[in-house]
């Protein structure tokens, strides 16, 4: 058992050094080629961390083993917003640009339904798979799309801080991949064998450990990301991950296994609601003022251990579970969706008296977005 956890801690330490050399390399790229930071978050970055989760959930229903295919990717979705934003957020607030409000996040939470919807009838077919697979196409195209209508107005002009040669820079974001899918590998290997030898079920095993280990590349990403002052990155890079999951990751899943993926009840009931309530989340938080607070983040937080404290008492038949889902659902979560919905009231009747954005993309409280 301490070889398995010496491997985790060697998994964590490549993460880090992975997610280094793909913000640099990318931040580099964006100002040299006239992309926006944002685009290349939702794209280049958010793509490439996401490639754990491809790797875990193709492998895990070609074996058989749909639960951990599905859990995957809901929990991973669940882990990108109210743990990485959350903790993103608490260490910097983050400055939300017009188009990831306007665009991107709407996606992802029509993204987020679609793929409930299709899983509601206990299984996500081959053909659907291939449906949503298409779907990410269109997703890539209209990114490209925005980032010509951007232009170089869109860029940030500075000097970046990486690889200044395009070989160089497309050599830290290979590199920095390749580290990402290492260290991600060995983190979920040990974290699923210590997870097991607990005696915890093959969904809560994809929901949490699994989860939480693929999305290791998207916490290391984002956070140094956050620390360097790349918030377009950080940000762009959760959404375009939850929109990659959903779309690449189920969908080549199913497509690609015999039977396609089954999802089962207790994910359905409960797990994927939550999934698409966080994504909505997102819309009333992220249309105040063009911004997420630390106050907001640390809500985040809080709602994902509140998540993972349901999920851990649930599977140990814990005996405070029934006073704890109580208290969860019949009175912080009423309490918390009201606050949201409070919070987006206001901003919209201010926005209403207040002249429109102007060009330099400053928002009408006088925050740059």
């Amino acid at each position: 058992m301490l070889v398995t956890v010496l491997l985790g801690l060697l998994g964590l330490g490549v993460l880090t050094a992975g997610a280094e050399a793909l913000v640099r390399g990318a931040a580099s790229l964006a100002v040299a080629r006239g992309v926006s930071r944002l685009v290349v978050g939702l794209t280049i970055v958010a793509f490439g961390t996401s490639a754990p989760e491809m790797t875990v959930s193709v492998s895990s229903a070609l074996a058989g083993h749909a639960d951990v295919a599905f859990g995957n990717v809901v929990g991973s979705n669940l882990f990108n917003v109210l743990f990485i934003l959350g903790a993103c957020a608490v260490l910097a607030p983050l400055v939300v640009s017009k188009q990831l409000v306007r665009v991107d996040v709407p996606v992802m939470v029509a993204v987020s339904l679609l793929g409930w919807a299709l899983a509601a009838d206990g299984r996500v077919s081959r053909v659907e798979g291939v449906v949503l697979a298409a779907g990410l196409a269109a997703y890539v195209v209209l990114q490209v799309v925005v980032a010509r209508r951007q232009g170089d107005a869109s860029v940030q002009v500075e000097e970046a801080s990486g690889p200044k040669t395009l070989p160089m820079q497309l050599l830290a974001i290979g590199a920095g991949l390749a580290m990402l899918v290492l260290g991600a590998r060995l983190f979920v290997d040990a974290a699923v064998e210590v997870a097991r030898a607990a005696g915890m079920s093959e969904l809560v095993v994809g929901l949490t450990i699994v989860a939480a280990g693929t999305s290791m590349p998207e916490v290391a990403t984002s956070i140094v990301a956050t620390l360097r002052g790349q918030r377009d990155i950080a940000v762009g890079n959760v959404v375009g991950s939850n929109v990659f999951n959903v779309l690449g990751v189920l969908g080549i899943s199913a497509a690609v296994a015999p039977d396609g993926v089954v999802v089962a009840p207790a994910a359905l009931a409960f797990d994927t609601p939550y999934m698409v309530a966080a994504a909505a989340a997102c819309l009333p938080i992220f249309f105040t003022a063009h911004r997420i607070d630390r106050w907001e983040g640390g809500l985040f937080l809080l709602s994902y251990g509140a998540y993972t404290a349901f999920l851990v008492l649930a599977a140990t038949r814990h005996d405070a579970l029934g006073t704890f889902s109580w208290v969860a659902f019949e009175f912080v979560g009423p309490l918390v969706g009201a606050t949201l919905v409070a919070l987006a009231l206001h901003a919209w009747r201010r926005g209403r008296g207040r002249p429109e954005h102007g060009a330099d993309g400053a928002s009408p409280g006088g925050r740059a977005t």
